[in-house]
């Protein structure tokens, strides 16, 4: 509990590390449930996230991948380059492209790839609401589409 005492120097510093604290738990929650989901080790895991959410916002619109990220862990996001870094169109490619660049990432096999970013994106989605995972399955294309709604 604060002290009747603090300074607001103090105040600002205790709400830093509670808010830090606070992101640090989200993050680690939602790896854990990409473990659960995946089977992955804590550390395969996360590159498996961030591998599949770089991936899916090459895919994405720039306003509706910042959309996507503002529902998801912010420790995740941040692993990702900065948007001013990020091309300002969307690259077009389909499901074998996406699982074969998640597959190169993690060095793994293709079929045991595409088992990881169905993980994935069902994280994802159990993280993000209803009206965001229907805004990104209409801007991907129908076997992307396909791959998203399987994890539904």
């Amino acid at each position: 509990m604060a002290q009747a005492h603090e300074t607001e120097t103090e105040k600002q510093e205790r709400h830093a590390r509670r808010h830090e604290a606070h992101l640090r738990a989200t993050y680690a929650a939602f790896i854990h449930h990409v473990c659960d989901l995946s089977a992955l080790p804590p550390a395969l895991a996360e590159s498996a996230a961030v591998s599949v959410l770089s991936a899916l916002e090459r895919r994405l619109m720039p306003n509706g991948a910042r959309n996507l990220e503002s529902q998801l862990p912010r420790m995740l996001v941040e692993f990702l380059p900065p948007p001013e870094e990020r091309p300002r169109h969307p690259h077009r490619f389909g499901r074998e492209e996406m699982i074969a660049s998640v597959a190169e990432d993690l060095q793994m096999p293709v079929d045991q790839a595409e088992l990881v970013v169905r993980a994935v994106l069902r994280a994802f989605q159990d993280q993000i609401s209803e009206g965001e995972a229907d805004k990104v399955a209409s801007n991907l294309p129908a076997d992307l589409q396909a791959l998203w709604r399987l994890t539904q």
